[in-house]
């Protein structure tokens, strides 16, 4: 079994092993003539569930073949342009490249001596994303997995800040309240109970017709806090909502903030392209103000998942996440130690990267990042965001000089949220149960994907656009089979009706 184990005599055995999944990898893709195969949980689970995981093939090429049979045969293809549903991009080869190097070295970043070069790297990266952002000189940050961490830790900093400055300890953490809009990031709420905050923690706010935060409703809403005695723990402004892409006015917001003197915290987990963008850059302005910020590499800079951090105006903040026992710690590692031990290691500029995460063992999720800027830089991240963007906006006219569709709101990123409304009059309810059986459809047949949501009570069919080789015809091509899918279910209502 030591065959199996990657090191200085098993590098050959490595090499053929990884290169023959490669081979098969790049097989799948350039025969993927559709996004998905169209086979479901109920075709795929009888194939699974005969497996014997105690009966080991012995084999990495018979376990390739059985790969493809179980997994990538039917695997949802990211990269293919008709893939069309959720905040998931293609990746770019420099960042797989990266994925494939830390996967095989397999550095954990908690301490400094487990990977000295790594630590540096990811500590450079938050530099440079804290750059773009604008946080300024004392601003700092750590990687993540993904950004419901990213949130968690912001929330987290946020509440034991708030704490700190109204005299509330954990006795009083059902006076803390969170102020996100109707169109927020959903696990707010599940980082809100993982903090141990009350029921009605969390206050949702109304948006505007664009899913945009309503600052006056914000402004009232802190004024009520102020009043009902309860606390403002944070505000969390999204800039890239998941429903409609929608950015909230954050200059508005961090003056709201600054005048109540709460944090703000800025969700960028889509809107985070915009930093690399030449184009659209000005659409973040005002996050250079706020306490703590999200990115999510992985939406929006096309790397693979998980690539995201968590960004700090002020790195003094990161303290609450760090675990100090009452007592020093004999340690042999100078990232862990205690008391004089910690204290040589700051005087020595020791790197600290495990006194900043929530985690301890973390994968060197940064080198996908770094490979990336320093293959494409910046600039050409940024390029592909703007065009994505660019497509989103050439599918809004699409959309809207088509009769048989009607479009939600105008895009600021490159999600488009519409829905199939048929010619003949039709009740709503109608309308809702044919745009949700279009859906289905569509992907059941594997040939595009597409995702759905709601506006108001209303059922709406929404695309997401994060692969630059969509095209304007690709677009054509699914409103096409969409409108074809709820126009027969519409017709086969209308026959069984009579």
């Amino acid at each position: 079994m030591r065959s199996h184990l990657l090191n200085n005599t098993t590098a050959e055995h490595y090499r053929r092993t990884v290169t023959a999944g490669v081979e098969r990898v790049a097989a799948t893709i350039a025969a993927a003539d559709r996004p998905f195969s169209g086979v479901g949980v109920g075709g795929l689970s009888p194939a699974v569930d005969a497996i014997d995981l105690d009966r080991p093939l012995g084999d990495a090429s018979a376990a390739l073949d059985e790969l493809g049979e179980v997994y990538l045969r039917d695997a949802v293809h990211f990269h293919h342009p008709r893939y069309l549903g959720h905040l998931h991009c293609p990746a770019v080869i420099p960042a797989v490249l990266g994925e494939a190097v830390l996967s095989a070295v397999n550095s954990s970043l908690d301490t400094w001596d487990r990977s000295t070069g790594g630590t540096l790297i990811e500590r450079r990266l938050i530099d440079w994303t804290a750059g773009r952002l604008g946080l300024g000189p004392a601003a700092d940050g750590v990687f993540t997995s993904d950004g419901t961490q990213s949130d968690l830790q912001a929330l987290l900093l946020a509440r034991e800040e708030a704490g700190a400055r109204a005299g509330t300890g954990t006795g009083h953490l059902g006076r803390l309240r969170v102020l996100v809009s109707e169109c927020g990031r959903a696990g707010v709420q599940k980082s809100v109970r993982l903090l141990g905050l009350g029921p009605d923690a969390v206050v949702p706010l109304p948006v505007d017709r664009a899913g945009r935060m309503q600052t006056v409703a914000l402004a009232r809403a802190l004024e009520r806090c102020a009043d009902q005695g309860t606390v403002p723990m944070a505000v969390v402004a999204t800039a890239g909502t998941a429903d409609f892409g929608s950015l909230d006015p954050l200059p508005e917001i961090a003056a709201l903030c600054e005048q109540f003197s709460v944090w703000m915290h800025v969700d960028a987990s889509y809107g985070c392209g915009l930093l690399a963008s030449r184009e659209r850059r000005g659409l973040l302005e005002g996050i250079e103000r706020a306490d703590s910020v999200t990115v999510d590499f992985h939406k929006a800079f096309f790397q693979p998942v998980s690539c995201s951090a968590v960004l700090v105006r002020d790195r003094a903040t990161l303290r609450h996440v760090t675990y100090r026992p009452d007592h020093p710690v004999r340690t042999e590692h100078p990232a862990r130690a205690e008391g004089p031990d910690r204290r040589r290691a700051a005087e020595e500029r020791v790197p600290d990267q495990a006194a900043k995460s929530l985690q301890s063992t973390r994968r060197f999720d940064a080198l996908k990042l770094w490979m990336t800027l320093r293959v494409m830089g910046a600039d050409g991240i940024g390029a592909l965001f703007d065009e994505v963007c660019d497509r989103a906006a050439e599918g809004w006219r699409l959309l809207d000089a088509d009769p048989r569709f009607e479009v939600a709101v105008r895009p600021q990123l490159s999600t488009l949220v519409f829905r199939y409304v048929p010619a003949r009059v039709t009740a709503p309810a109608g309308i809702d149960r044919a745009n949700l059986y279009a859906r289905k459809a569509l992907f059941a047949s594997g040939e595009a994907v597409v995702a759905g949501t709601k506006v108001g009570s209303r059922q709406y069919l929404k695309v997401t656009l994060l692969n630059p080789g969509t095209s304007v015809e690709d677009l054509a091509a699914v409103l096409d089979l969409l409108a074809g899918h709820a126009e027969k279910y519409l017709g086969d209502s209308l026959v069984r009706a009579c």
